[in-house]
C-alpha cells in the first residue's frame, strides 16, 4: 500500500505538471479524412464487369475489420452507451478529463485498485501512434503526458463526432473483431444501425475487456445500463449475452456469388482490396441457381455436385464461374471448373473435325456401328455404345451428332492417338499423356480434362478454329489468337452439332439440346456414369457443364442429357432472352450437294463438303463402301516408327507407300521432293531420320499429309514397323 501511495503521488505531482506546462507534443496526429481513407478491410472485394460488388473474401488474418462506418449509420443507443461508458464527459472537455484523472488517482490512492482516466480522445491518439501505446501493462509517466498533449491537439483540429466515428471504427470489440461493423455482425448478425439497447450496452462493456468471461461482461452491461437508467432488465442482458458470447462468432458475407473466382484472381494480386472481374453478377446468379436448382432434382439419384462455366466467343471473357453448388456441395472449395475428369463423349467433334480436315471423311462417309474387337498388348478391347444397340451403317454426320462410340473409334484407327493428341494439346488440353498411353479408348474420351480446357476448346468451334486464352480479370489483355483448325472443317462440325434431326437417331427430337435459336452442342458421360458434361456454344457464347461427385463416386442412370443438359438449357436460353444467335456462314471453299445413300440408310439430304471432297454430280448415291473423301495415305499411317535391321539385306526393308482410293493424277512427295506417282508402286529404301510424306493434286495442292520416323538399330526399337 505504501508503494501504491508513493506513485500515485507521483501521479497527482504530474497532473499538476501537466496543467501548467505549456502544450508540446512531437508528433504531428493524421486528419480525420486520412484516418479514414487509410483504414483498410480486412475482406477483399471482388467487382463484377459492371462495377458492382459480387462477393467479399477476407485477406487479412490479424482482424476482422468490415466496411467503415459513418457516425449517422450507427444506432444511437450504442454512442449513448458507448459514452457512459467510456468518457461520461466526453462532449464537454476537450481532450484531457481532469476531473476523471484526478478522482481515478485518488481512487487508486485509497483504494489500491488501478483504474485510468483515459478519455475517448486519449484512446484514440493511442491508436494512431504506437509510440502512446503501453509498454507491457501500463503507461510510463512519459507516455502519459503525450497522450494527454495528443489529444489536446486533436481536439483542436477534429470535430467530436469525428472522434467518436473514430473510435468506434478502430477498436477492438471481442477477439478479432475490430470495429462496429464487425462486432456487429459477428455478434449480432445486424448492421450497426439496427442495434437495440441491449445489444449497445454489451458492446459497450466489451471495450474496456474484449476478452472478458461471460458472467463479467454481463455483470458490466447491467451496471451500465443502471447507470444510464436503462429498463432492460438485468437478466434480459445476462440470456443476451450467454447467446451472443458463447462458442465462435460469424461473419456473414453481404456478397457471397463467386468465391472460386475471388481465391484465383487475388492469389495473382496480393494485397488488392478491389479486383474488377469480367464475370457478370446477374448471370452468375443465374447460372448458380439453375445449377442448385437441377442438383435439388438429382439428389435422388446420388449426384451432389457441379459446375458451370459461360464465356463470351468474342473475346474470351469468362461471364459466370460456378465452380461448385455452394452450401450443398460435397467438397464446396473443390473448383469443379479447374478438376480433372473423363471426358468421355465431349471430345468427340475434335476426332471428327481433324478427319474431315485431313479429308480422311466427310460428313456423309459411311462408318460400320457394329460390333469391334481389336487386339492390344494388354488384351481385347471391345467398346460399347452407351445404349448398346448398334445401329449398323450410319453417316459421319449421325455417327457425330447421336455420338455413337464405334464409329468414333474406327475414325481413330484412321487418324491414329498421337495425331489426335497432337491436335487435342493445340487445342489448350494440358498434361495429355502420349497416345499410346490412351490407345483407342481416348475416341471415347478416357483423358482426363477440366470443363475450363473443354469450354475453351468448344469455343474456338465457334470462333472457326481460331483458339486464344480466357481471361477472368478485366486488368488482363485479350490474348493473341492463333489458327488451330481449319474453318471449312469446322463449319461443318458445328452444322453436325447443330443438327437437331441427326441427334435424334439417339436422343430423340424432344430433348433438352434444342433450342429456339441456333447452337451447336455435344454432351459426354464418363465410365460408370461418374461424371456427364453438357458443352455447348452459340453465335455469341459458349457455355460447359458438369455433374457428378467430388468424390468420384457415380451416379445412378444419370447421362448427359438428363443431368447436365437441362442446366445448359436454362442459361444458354437465359442468355438469348433478348438477342438472336445466328449460324455461321459457309466458308468459300466449303460447298453444298444433294445426297442419297445405298439402301436407303438414311434419308436424302443437302450435305456440306469441302471443296474436292464432294461427289461429282447433285444426287449423287453415296455407296456404303465409300468415303468420298479424296485421296488419303493408308501406309505408313501418322506416327509410325520404322526400325533397321542390321541382319535384314537392304533390299528386303524397303517401304511401300499406298493411298485410297488408287486414282490417276497424284504425286508422293517426300520432305518436299517427288519420289513418284500415285498408279505406280512406290517403294522407298528407308534411312534414318524424320519424313513428311505428302499427296499432291496436279495443281501442286497437298491432299494428304503424314509423319513417321526411321531409326537405326541401336534405338532401341522391338520390330521392323508401328512401335
Amino acid at each position: 500500500m505504501i508503494s501504491a501511495g508513493r506513485n500515485d503521488i507521483k501521479v497527482l505531482s504530474v497532473i499538476i505538471f501537466l496543467i501548467i506546462t505549456p502544450y508540446a507534443y512531437a508528433y504531428t496526429l493524421p486528419a480525420f479524412d486520412e484516418v479514414k481513407n487509410s483504414y483498410k478491410k480486412s475482406d477483399a472485394v471482388l467487382l463484377d464487369r459492371h462495377g458492382k460488388a459480387i462477393h467479399e473474401l477476407r485477406v487479412d488474418s490479424k482482424g476482422r475489420r468490415l466496411d467503415w462506418v459513418r457516425l449517422k449509420d450507427v444506432s444511437p443507443a450504442l454512442i449513448k452507451a458507448v459514452v457512459h461508458s467510456e468518457d461520461m464527459r466526453f462532449y464537454g472537455h476537450h481532450g484531457v478529463d481532469w476531473g476523471a484523472i484526478g478522482a481515478s488517482a485518488v481512487k487508486n490512492l485509497f483504494s489500491g485498485i488501478r483504474r485510468g482516466g483515459s478519455t475517448i480522445t486519449m484512446q484514440v491518439v493511442s491508436i494512431l501512434d504506437k509510440k502512446l501505446k503501453p509498454k507491457r501493462s501500463k503507461r510510463t509517466f512519459g507516455q502519459k503526458w503525450d497522450q494527454m498533449n495528443a489529444a489536446k491537439e486533436i481536439e483542436g483540429a477534429w470535430s467530436k463526432d469525428e472522434i467518436i466515428e473514430a473510435y468506434i471504427n478502430l477498436i477492438f470489440f471481442r477477439g478479432e473483431l475490430q470495429g462496429i461493423s464487425a462486432a456487429s455482425r459477428g455478434l449480432f448478425d445486424k448492421e450497426p444501425s439496427g442495434l437495440n439497447e441491449s445489444e449497445s450496452l454489451i458492446l459497450a462493456s466489451l471495450i474496456r475487456s474484449p476478452n472478458a468471461g461471460i458472467e463479467d461482461v454481463a455483470k458490466r452491461a447491467c451496471r451500465l445500463g443502471n447507470s444510464i437508467e436503462s429498463n432492460i432488465k438485468c437478466e434480459e442482458i445476462k440470456t443476451l449475452a450467454q447467446k451472443t458470447l458463447t462458442g465462435s462468432y460469424s461473419v456473414k458475407q453481404n456478397t457471397a456469388l463467386a468465391p472460386h473466382a475471388a481465391r484465383h484472381l487475388f492469389n495473382k494480386e496480393p494485397g488488392s482490396l478491389v479486383v474488377q472481374s469480367t464475370l457478370d453478377g446477374e448471370l452468375q446468379l443465374f447460372a448458380s441457381e439453375a445449377l442448385n436448382y437441377q442438383l435439388n432434382s438429382l439428389k435422388k439419384k446420388n449426384v451432389r455436385d457441379g459446375a458451370v462455366l459461360v464465356v463470351e466467343n468474342k473475346t474470351g471473357d469468362i461471364l459466370a464461374y460456378v465452380a461448385s453448388s455452394g452450401g450443398q456441395s460435397s467438397a464446396r472449395h473443390v473448383d469443379g471448373i479447374m478438376a480433372r475428369r473423363q471426358a468421355g463423349s465431349t471430345l468427340k467433334p475434335f476426332l471428327y473435325e481433324l478427319a474431315i480436315e485431313k479429308n480422311l471423311l466427310t460428313a456423309s462417309s459411311i462408318l460400320n456401328d457394329s460390333p469391334l474387337n481389336i487386339t492390344t498388348a494388354s488384351g481385347q478391347y471391345i467398346p460399347q455404345d452407351y445404349d448398346k444397340d448398334f445401329k449398323g451403317l450410319v453417316s459421319v454426320r449421325t455417327a457425330l451428332s447421336g455420338s455413337l462410340n464405334i464409329p468414333a473409334v474406327r475414325t481413330l484407327m484412321l487418324i491414329g492417338p498421337d495425331t489426335y493428341v497432337n491436335r487435342l494439346n493445340q487445342l489448350g488440353f494440358d498434361d495429355l499423356n502420349d497416345g499410346d498411353y490412351y490407345g483407342l479408348s481416348l475416341a471415347l474420351g478416357s483423358a482426363d480434362v477440366s470443363l475450363y480446357e473443354l469450354v475453351n476448346a468448344y469455343r474456338t468451334l465457334a470462333n472457326s478454329g481460331r483458339w486464344s486464352g480466357l481471361r477472368l480479370s478485366r486488368d488482363v489483355s485479350f490474348a493473341r489468337r492463333r489458327e488451330v483448325m481449319e474453318k471449312e472443317a469446322v463449319f461443318i462440325i458445328s452444322d453436325i452439332l447443330s443438327d437437331r434431326e441427326a441427334r435424334g437417331i439417339t436422343f430423340g427430337f424432344e430433348n433438352p439440346l434444342a433450342t429456339r435459336f441456333w447452337t451447336a452442342v455435344k454432351t459426354g458421360t464418363s465410365k460408370d456414369m461418374r461424371d456427364n458434361w453438357c458443352i455447348g456454344y452459340s453465335e455469341g457464347y459458349t457455355v460447359g457443364i458438369w455433374v457428378g461427385n467430388f468424390s468420384g463416386e457415380p451416379m445412378w442412370n444419370v447421362s448427359g442429357i438428363t443431368g447436365a443438359a437441362p442446366i445448359w438449357l436454362e442459361i444458354m436460353s437465359y442468355l438469348h432472352r433478348s438477342s438472336p444467335s445466328s449460324a455461321p456462314k459457309p466458308p468459300d471453299k466449303v460447298i453444298a450437294k444433294k445426297i442419297k445413300f445405298q439402301n436407303a440408310i438414311e434419308s436424302e439430304k443437302e450435305e456440306w463438303y469441302i471443296r474436292g471432297s464432294e461427289p461429282a454430280n447433285d444426287g449423287a448415291v453415296i455407296a456404303l463402301n465409300a468415303f468420298y473423301a479424296g485421296p488419303r495415305i493408308i501406309y505408313p499411317i501418322e506416327g509410325t516408327i520404322i526400325a533397321l535391321d542390321p541382319d535384314i539385306p537392304e533390299e528386303h526393308q524397303r517401304v511401300f507407300f499406298e493411298m485410297t482410293p488408287s486414282e490417276k493424277g497424284f504425286a508422293w512427295i517426300l520432305n518436299n521432293e517427288k519420289v513418284g506417282d500415285s498408279m505406280a508402286a512406290v517403294s522407298w529404301l528407308p534411312k534414318q531420320g524424320r519424313y513428311t510424306l505428302s499427296l499432291a493434286d496436279n495443281r501442286n495442292h497437298i491432299m494428304d499429309s503424314i509423319e513417321f520416323e526411321v531409326r537405326g538399330s541401336d534405338e532401341g526399337q522391338t520390330e521392323y514397323g508401328m512401335q
